[in-house]
């Protein structure tokens, strides 16, 4: 099959999932900021006891709130700031529903979840570019999610 074929009919399970920042809506921006500059992520999905995510928490959407309120902001809650409903895909779902959402909702992240709607990972710009890269493996060269992007040594003379 090709790789339009393959978008419509394969499953987002096929993706490269991301393990996603979770935090609690109560807790503070400056908490959901330190988390994910840990995890070298953009995004912090709020999710409820039931791990069902609640809403979402962006770089952008940092930036923003920095520049309109000034570094104060940091000590208020996330439920105060985050972006509702959190843009999700369920794990059958085929690929394509994964561009359609983002392309509507202008997002580069994408709750991935299951059956009960629970989170189980992350996906979005980088999961789709690794997904087409496989397709073309002799033409196109993808840093993988979770690969080092600095060589161990250093090139040269």
């Amino acid at each position: 099959m090709g790789l339009q074929q393959n978008i419509q009919k394969d499953p987002v399970s096929r993706l490269a999932l991301r393990e996603p920042v979770t935090i609690s809506s109560s807790e503070t921006l400056r908490t959901a900021i330190e988390r994910m500059r840990e995890a070298k992520l953009g995004c912090a999905i709020a999710v409820g006891d039931d791990h069902k995510p609640l809403g979402v928490l962006t770089e952008s959407k940092l930036t923003q709130l920095l520049a309109e309120h000034g570094s104060q902001v940091v000590d208020e809650t996330v439920a105060s700031h985050m972006t509702e409903p959190c843009p999700c895909v369920q794990l059958t779902d085929p690929i394509a529903c994964v561009l359609e959402a983002m392309q509507l909702k202008n997002t580069r992240f994408m709750c991935v979840v299951d059956s009960e709607g629970r989170l189980v990972g992350l996906t979005g710009q980088k999961g789709l570019i690794e997904f087409v890269a496989d397709h073309f493996p002799g033409q196109v060269m993808v840093q993988r999610v979770g690969g080092n992007p600095y060589p161990a040594e250093r090139e040269g003379a």
